[in-house]
């Protein structure tokens, strides 16, 4: 089988300071979100940005089996997109400019309604009223949603989001990632999310990691990842996991272990 991320060995960080040695993964499934778990300092953004070739690294990364490694950087740039926690500061674009862009700049065909695909996809995304307004000018959390916008009209076959719901209020949390999920099962890319929100991990991914100094303690279906004995291990708290009355998990932390 060759369907998937398949994380072998990495080892990356930055110049002075090594955050990852030997990471080692399974096979993380396309047309699935994957969450990725852990305190902060885990490694889980510097993981993410070696993924998208922005940090040095080493191992083995094979996309659908595609050695990344070997691939010229345009070449993986057009199949590996990295939406990081914030856009850079100063853009003075249109929305929907910035969303053209984007899909330009991944190709698209001749003949193309470029402009149409994009303020489409604002729309799916609850944000075509924004259209015309200034990036610069744009709150934190709708910034998000636009670098959202970016990404997904790329067509990735890895998608990368660093914390894209650390800037959105509760109702937009939920759409975003049922916007997520949907486009990954349509798109059957794999998608892996840093989720600081546990609940949020165990209601939308379906797949999850959990890191703890850079290592991979656990792996698996998210209800088999979060367990009191990891939320100890990894976060240092007396955790349970509860049902609600819909029968959807939920953690409660009682206290601390240290």
């Amino acid at each position: 089988m060759t369907d998937g991320l398949l994380i072998r060995d990495l080892h990356t960080g930055y110049r002075k300071k090594k955050i990852i040695n030997g990471l080692t993964t399974p096979r993380l499934p396309r047309g699935q979100i994957t969450a990725l778990l852990g305190p902060n300092g885990s490694g889980k953004s510097t993981l993410l940005r070696a993924l998208a070739d922005l940090n040095p690294a080493t191992g083995e990364l094979r996309l659908n089996g595609r050695d990344l490694m070997t691939l010229p950087s345009a070449e993986r740039a057009q199949k590996v997109v990295y939406l990081p926690q914030s856009l850079p500061q100063g853009v003075h674009l249109h929305a929907l400019e910035s969303v053209i862009v984007a899909r330009r700049a991944s190709g698209s065909a001749p003949g193309h309604n470029v402009e149409q695909e994009a303020y489409a996809i604002l729309e799916k995304l609850g944000v075509g009223h924004l259209a015309m307004s200034f990036l610069d000018q744009l709150s934190g959390g709708q910034k998000q949603l636009i670098g959202l916008a970016q990404s997904l009209i790329r067509e990735p076959d890895l998608l990368l989001l660093d914390e894209p719901l650390s800037a959105l209020d509760l109702n937009y949390q939920f759409h975003v990632m049922d916007i997520v999920a949907r486009e990954t099962r349509l798109r059957n890319i794999v998608t892996v999310v840093v989720i600081h929100d546990i609940n949020i991990a165990l209601r939308h991914a379906n797949y999850a990691m959990m890191l703890k100094g850079s290592e991979l303690i656990a792996s698996g279906l998210p209800g088999e990842v979060v367990t009191p004995a990891n939320l100890a291990t990894v976060y240092g708290v007396e955790g349970r996991v509860e049902y609600c009355s819909r029968g959807l998990p939920h953690v409660v932390v009682d206290g601390l272990t240290f």
